[in-house]
């Protein structure tokens, strides 16, 4: 009868209860002082966690975030300008759920990315939904959706993500197309959901990089307006823990 317990519960898909059900099964000491009450307690408690454990791992897997990130290896110690206090506050993702937005500008390898797949990382642990894009293959996605008939389906997608992280901005001179692309990105997540921008641009910048005043004008108010802003500093980081020695690098 356990046996068919245990193989019924599997096919509801309570794979977690199944798993606490045996372990009372095998662990008759542990457990037999305790109450029917109880005892159920401990197998919907089990199933909560495991629903939970697999909807992290579902939401992190779709978001394809560049680094495996953790908030608890964020380097404080190198002089970058990043404020311990500012991060602490970022990563209870209260300003996700006020669709805030963040922007992360500084230096080639002063870790930007590092810092947003932290941040990533951690809103997809609270059961936040995150997508990491490089702007380049944001742009070229929205043009092969126009192609194939799924443009307005992929913004819909895009506008439903909680947390979207676009690196790389202002790296490349966007088309016409794709200023008109970031716009409807813009316009559909205003103050809707939250998007974390990463750029070695200074803010003032941006106007520039977009390359249409008007255009420029449209997005930027919708991103900036209700922005957190980190600016990092310094030499790069990713020189000063290079594992090379002089004597290794390749001539």
């Amino acid at each position: 009868m356990i046996q068919q317990t245990l193989t019924q519960l599997r096919e509801l898909r309570l794979s977690g209860m199944a798993n606490s059900l045996l372990s009372q099964i095998e662990q008759p000491a542990t457990y037999e002082g305790l109450s029917f009450e109880e005892r159920l307690q401990l197998l919907t408690d089990s199933e909560a966690n495991d629903r939970e454990n697999r909807k992290q791992q579902r939401l992190l897997k779709a978001a394809k975030l560049k680094l495996s990130a953790h908030a608890r290896d964020i380097d404080y110690q190198h002089p970058r300008g990043l404020k311990q206090s500012v991060m602490a506050s970022l990563l209870q993702c209260h300003w996700i759920n006020k669709a805030q937005n963040l922007l992360i500008t500084g230096p080639c390898g002063s870790g930007k990315t590092y810092l947003a797949c932290a941040l990533g990382e951690t809103a997809c642990l609270q059961g936040y939904s995150v997508k990491y894009y490089r702007i380049s293959r944001l742009m070229l996605a929205l043009t092969q959706a126009k192609a194939d008939g799924s443009y307005s389906k992929a913004l819909q997608n895009l506008a439903k993500i909680d947390c979207l992280i676009i690196d790389d901005w202002g790296l490349e001179p966007l088309t016409a197309a794709q200023r008109n692309d970031l716009m409807e990105i813009m316009d559909d997540r205003h103050e809707e959901t939250s998007t974390i921008i990463m750029s070695q641009l200074p803010t003032d910048q941006w106007y520039q990089s977009i390359g249409d005043n008007t255009l420029a004008d449209a997005i930027l108010d919708r991103l900036m307006h209700n922005a957190h802003r980190i600016k990092l500093k310094g030499e790069s980081m990713r020189k000063i823990q290079s594992n090379l020695t002089d004597g290794e690098h390749l001539e």
